[in-house]
Parts: C-alpha cells; structure tokens; sequence
C-alpha cells in the first residue's frame, strides 16, 4: 500500500504538469485540476478491542477509549459520477487498556488505515445523491508489551475497505458528506472490524469563465511563477516549535501544550540544509495558491551523527494573510510529499524503509519592487504516515530559508 500510496501521488504530481499548456493561465485551473477534489469529515470510529485479543494470562476491567475521529481524502473524478479517492481514516486518541492485570499498566493500542478506493454516485435529484465505495485498505496496528513481553503484538495487512453515504450539493464548490465505511474483521491478524461514521464536505475546483479569469489575472496581486530557496536549520535552537505545533510542548503543568497540526518525531536531526524549487500551479483572485515543489535535504542526527539525504517531490498550499506595499506575508502547508531517503530505520530507530514522506509547514515574506525576494521559516517532518508499524519519525527543527522568484 504504501508503494501504491507513492506511486499515486507520482503519478498526480506529473499527470497535473503534462495537463498544463506553456502559456496556460494559473487563474484557470487546468483539466487535470479541474477534476480534482479534497474531502475533510469527522466523526465516531468504532473498534470491538477486548481481552480476547490479549494473550492468556493478561486482561483488564475497563478500556478508556475516543470515538472521535477523522477522514481525509483526496479525489480525481475519472467520470462526472464516477472518481478515485486516496486518503486514511484514524481515531484522534488511541484506545488504551487500563490497569492490566491490576497492577498498574496501562498501555494504548494505536491504529491507522490509509486507502485507495473508487466512490460511484448515483444521482437522486439535482441536490442530493447517493454514493457507494469499494477498495483497499493498508491497516496498521502498533500493539503493546510488558516488560519486554509481547501482549499484544503489531500487525501490518491489506483489508477490503467499503461504504456507503450521501452527497448534498450546495453550490458548484462544495458538497456536504454524510458517510458510512466499514473494514471487516481480520482473524489472521487478530484484528477485529473497524466502522466509522462520519460528516464532512468535499471542495471541488472548477474551471472558471473567461471573464474571471482575466479579471484575476489583472488584479495586481503577486503569486511566483518559479521559486528556489535554500535553507538551513539547526537542532541547537531546540525543537520547540515542532513540539507546539505538535501539542507536545511541555509549559509549566502543562504536558501536551500547543497545535495539533503538525508532528515531531523520534529522530532529531541536527544540522540541515535544503534546496527547493517550486512551481505555481494554481492561484485564486487573493488568498491561495498551489505549488508543485521538488527538493534535495541533506541532514545529520543528533544521537549517532548519521547522514541522511532525502529526494522528495510535494505540493505546497499557501495562504496569502497579509498584503502590504511593501511585502506579502503568507503561510504554507505541505503534506504526503513522497520522498526517498538513502537510510532507512535511522539512528538504529524503526523509521520504516527508505520510501516515506515529506511534510513541511511555515511562514514567510516576498519583499522587493517586484516581489524578487522571499525569507521563510519552516520546520520540516518525515514518516510513513504510519503505514508500517516502525514510524519514529523524522524531527527537522526550524530552517532560515532565503529564496528567489522568477
């Protein structure tokens, strides 16, 4: 799954720059783009764990267990009914065993399931339709020990993943989403059925009329066409900012301070240095834009000085939340960038093979007359997304970055 997962977004990443003409207005979101969506929906996931998955010998009375849950995907509609949708369904806190055995453990049992699936619609009016799902599931469960005994013991496995649910358009953009998914139990695995009922919204982008598009085109606004940067980080600034934006920030009584928007990971490097460039693929009349982006990191750890260099491709979304004469201020986000790295399981850590992902968030200045300048600061993750079991993660601290557009 998690070659099949690096392989889709390959394959959007160069379907999207071949689908763009040389002189192809960035207002217009190209055919390929203009069939595309992002799905964002919350909701209760439902997973019967108990004592029968334990091994003989273990079990406990009660379970502390967060129903609350979350599924995001991303779309290509093949037809106007018919699309591919690529995306991970997991819960907001993992389900945890309490006081096992009445002497005091307490161990969580964390699970993660990433798919690929085709979603067919069938019209009921000019509003509302009806919708059903089918495909595969990449499923990951990182188990528990005792005293280096295994109770419950990790699992990685492909499932049949289906469901079913409601679409109701409001306008041309957005849909709203009630949906129902449903992966069957697995004896083999020891894994029992995993359901999840959720409510959300599908975004949707569109072509646009000439006329809009040319009056965007006129505005005045400044979105780069290219961007190349170079960047540096080190770990002697420390890692606060991943830890907030990862909410694991310790203040004062506080364990878990921060945003949980962002991750941190068991590696630290400690000394980095990036070369980006990005493209602009789409932008709107004033606040957004997307970017496709290939980069080149090479960093040490801070634990064992390895060395690590790491080829990625992305897309980038960024948020323009200031316009000044003088600069434009803007925030980006960047996730499931697929990268290769030239170490796999670093710092002797389970940080899964070579193929993994890049995910990049900051904020940054285009300054100059003609915007010719950038600055930025970003901090940087890379995991698997917790397709296998073995997912430390990668912590890249802040980087300084300057760049140039043209």
């Amino acid at each position: 799954m998690k070659k099949i997962a690096t392989v889709f977004f390959t394959f959007l990443f160069s379907l999207n720059l071949l689908s763009q003409e040389k002189n192809y207005s960035k207002s217009q979101p190209s055919d390929f783009l203009s069939k595309t969506y992002y799905s964002i929906n919350f909701g209760g996931i439902f997973y019967p764990f108990s004592n029968d998955n334990l091994i003989d010998g273990y079990k406990t009375d009660s379970y502390s267990k967060n129903s609350f849950s979350g599924r995001m995907l991303l779309g290509y509609k093949i037809k106007p009914n018919l699309a591919i949708q690529f995306g991970t369904i997991r819960p907001a806190s993992w389900f945890k065993y309490d006081n096992v055995n009445n002497i005091g453990y307490d161990r969580s049992v964390w699970i993660n399931a990433w798919s690929l699936s085709l979603k067919q619609e069938i019209n009921l009016n000019k509003k509302l339709s009806l919708y059903g799902e089918a495909g595969i599931a990449n499923v990951t469960r990182v188990g528990f020990s005792i005293n280096d005994k295994v109770i419950y013991n990790d699992a990685h496995f492909g499932s049949l993943l289906y469901g079913f649910g409601f679409n109701y358009k409001l306008n041309n953009k957005f849909r709203l989403n009630l949906n129902g998914t449903f992966l069957p139990e697995s004896e083999k695995e020891n894994q029992p059925s995993i359901s999840q009922v959720s409510f959300g919204f599908e975004y949707h982008l569109n072509k646009l009329s000439k006329e809009v598009v040319k009056k965007h085109e006129n505005n005045g606004y400044f979105f780069p066409k290219n961007l190349i940067q170079v960047s540096y980080g080190t770990s002697k600034i420390g890692f606060g900012v991943n830890r907030f934006f990862g909410m694991s920030l310790k203040v004062g009584n506080f364990e878990s301070f921060g945003i949980p928007i962002f991750w941190v990971g068991e590696v630290k490097a400690a000394n980095t240095f990036s070369v980006t460039y990005q493209k602009l693929a789409f932008r709107t009349e004033k606040i957004f834009s997307l970017d496709w982006g290939v980069s080149i990191t090479a960093f040490n750890t801070e634990a064992t000085n390895e060395k690590v260099l790491a080829f990625s491709i992305f897309p980038s979304i960024r948020f323009y939340l200031m316009r000044k004469k003088g600069f434009d201020f803007y925030a980006n986000y960047s996730l499931i960038g697929p990268t290769y790295l030239t170490v796999k399981n670093i710092d002797k850590l389970n940080t899964g093979p070579k193929i993994t992902f890049q995910d990049t968030m900051g904020f940054g200045v285009f300054f100059g007359k003609k915007r010719s300048y950038n600055a930025e600061l970003r901090i940087m993750h890379y995991s698997n997304g917790n397709n296998f079991p073995q997912n430390s993660g990668v912590a890249v601290p802040i980087q300084f970055t300057l760049g140039k557009t043209f």
